[in-house]
């Protein structure tokens, strides 16, 4: 068994932990984690995820896990908006710079009530675990450490475990290992 499945089967035991869904931490405040994973390792981490999922579906626990990938939501609200075939346009005579920051703007990603940010409140039921994925897919369009500070301003009755493809120490993530973030976390390792 490898190192990753290790982690992967201890963070599953951990959710499945009364206490964890009690979703407080240090100093009583929401819980939210991060399991980090080698980046290579997406692929697996993803079936792990689903596999994960549908065993919370077929059992009778008491609470929902729902996973939110960054990346999917951001190409719905795209597409419902009507504003994909428009993000190529601006991507080919403007850059990708001008892209990006076209649909940061329209989807309000440094905001509370962005678009994002509110798609995960609607759609997470009241007993749930919340596990949010894609960092990578989405990078630098919509960046985690937005992410994670704009939902804990509003997600503050269930625990949020964040998959990210890099590394966390307790307080900086470097996404693929290579690209840090300068932003500092209150955010637990899970394990």
């Amino acid at each position: 068994m490898s190192y990753l499945d290790e982690r992967l089967d201890l963070a599953e035991k951990k959710i499945t932990d009364p206490k964890f869904r009690e979703n407080r931490g240090l100093g009583n405040e929401v819980g939210y984690y991060i399991f980090d994973y080698p980046a290579e390792e997406e692929l697996y981490v993803r079936e792990r995820i689903h596999y994960i999922q549908k065993r919370n579906e077929n059992s009778d626990d008491e609470y929902k896990i729902v996973v939110f990938d960054l990346y999917d939501i951001m190409i719905e609200i795209l597409e419902n908006k009507k504003y994909l075939d428009k993000c190529y346009s601006i991507e080919q005579k403007k850059g990708f710079q001008k892209v990006n920051s076209a649909i940061a703007n329209l989807m309000k990603v440094n905001s509370t009530d962005g678009m994002i940010v509110n798609y995960i409140k609607e759609h997470t039921p009241d007993k749930a675990i919340i596990f949010i994925t894609g960092i990578g897919k989405c990078y630098p369009i919509i960046r985690s450490h937005t992410v994670l500070n704009n939902l804990h301003l509003v997600i503050d009755k269930v625990p949020v475990v964040l998959f990210y493809p890099g590394k966390y120490d307790g307080q900086e993530l470097v996404l693929f290992n290579e690209i840090k973030d300068d932003n500092y976390y209150r955010a637990f390792k899970l394990v």
